[in-house]
């Protein structure tokens, strides 16, 4: 009898670490790794007839990625993934920095995907795979890191399936910027009179110098 007790009490353990280590509810799995949410192993989105074909694609996120970009200071190592309708996407995220990144797909259709999201994310460095389907339409679908000023600072990506829907702005070497810098040349009557004085300035500074090292 003591031995049946050692042995529920053992198995309790195991069953309550592996609970800590990993849950799985409602379509999430989460752990001291990280999370996937609304993941899609099976069903099949509206206008598939089967699941055409599985692929698999792998997202490496981390400052690395930013150094080809001016401006940027983290990123993906690709910015934009063409996907064919209908097909199995299996997804393997790596995080390369020892901070929290994400790869969330958003705009998928809702009644697969709560919000419309597909959901990746790494506390620091590791590893992490997830699915989902892709749906039968042609359309763009905006991938990034939800973290704060991580996607403004360059972790962003595009994902079209089919033949897309056209890019989206500020996609890291595949689109310009949505809201550019602007620096255009003042030439107001002020300024110009105070690049003439300074110029001047300059000159008669030069002068005073040169004719003051003559003695």
């Amino acid at each position: 009898m003591k031995a049946l007790n050692v042995a529920v009490l053992a198995l309790l353990l195991v069953i309550t670490s592996i609970a800590q280590a990993e849950m799985s509810h409602m379509g999430m799995r989460m752990g001291e790794w990280g999370m996937v949410m609304n993941e899609n192993l099976q069903d099949l989105p509206q206008g598939c007839l089967k699941i055409a074909g599985v692929q698999k694609i792998t997202i490496k996120a981390g400052r690395e990625y930013a150094k080809p970009f001016p401006g940027t200071i983290f990123g993906y190592s690709q910015h934009e993934f063409n996907l064919p309708k209908c097909t199995q996407i299996n997804v393997t995220f790596i995080n390369e920095d020892n901070i929290r990144h994400q790869f969330m797909i958003h705009g998928l259709p809702t009644y697969l995907h709560p919000q419309g999201m597909f959901h990746m994310e790494l506390y620091a460095k590791g590893e992490v795979k997830g699915t989902f389907i892709t749906p039968s339409s042609d359309k763009t679908y905006l991938a990034h890191c939800d973290v704060a000023q991580h996607m403004e600072k360059g972790m962003k990506a595009q994902v079209k399936v089919g033949d897309g829907s056209g890019n989206l702005p500020s996609i890291p070497g595949v689109s310009g910027q949505l809201n550019k810098d602007v620096y255009a040349l003042d030439l107001s009557v002020a300024n110009i009179i105070l690049v003439i004085l300074l110029f001047f300035l300059g000159l008669a500074s030069c002068l005073f110098f040169f004719i003051w090292r003559k003695h």
